[in-house]
């Protein structure tokens, strides 16, 4: 029976990965009129680890502190993305170099403020997935600090 309960755990997490490959793609086609592959990946693990704050927290953590983490945990992950793809494989996928507050040109303070927004309808997102396609009880979300 656990494994059961694990193989449907990991199915669900596969489809949040999936959707949020998906849907980071789609902002960064909107954006700037293309994407690679490699953000497919950041952005499934960003929307698991994002959406999944709700759920480690038990709902007991504001929406806000939700978001300030979620806008770390995508500027970490985009980070860990560019030093592997844009530094260690020389691929040039993105550069903020010319971005004030950038680190290595990987990440800055204009996309980690962007994140912070983006990170509120991400949790939405997989909150959503989780209660309409797998029948999970729907969140609540603590709006006060």
């Amino acid at each position: 029976m656990e494994n059961q309960s694990f193989s449907r755990e990991l199915f669900k997490q596969v489809i949040i990965f999936l959707m949020g490959g998906f849907i980071y793609g789609a902002i960064e086609i909107l954006y700037r009129g293309y994407t690679h592959p490699s953000m497919f990946v950041t952005g499934g693990l960003c929307l698991v680890w994002v959406g999944g704050l709700n759920s480690f927290f038990s709902s007991r953590l504001p929406v806000i502190f939700q978001m300030l983490m979620g806008s770390i945990i995508i500027t970490s992950a985009e980070f860990l993305c560019g030093l592997i793809v844009n530094i260690g494989f020389d691929m040039h996928v993105w550069d903020y170099s010319n971005l004030p507050f950038n680190i290595m040109g990987q990440v800055c303070l204009l996309f980690l403020c962007i994140w912070f927004g983006i990170s509120l309808p991400a949790i939405f997102i997989e909150d959503h997935i989780r209660t309409g396609m797998f029948g999970e009880e729907k969140k609540t979300y603590l709006w006060k600090i």
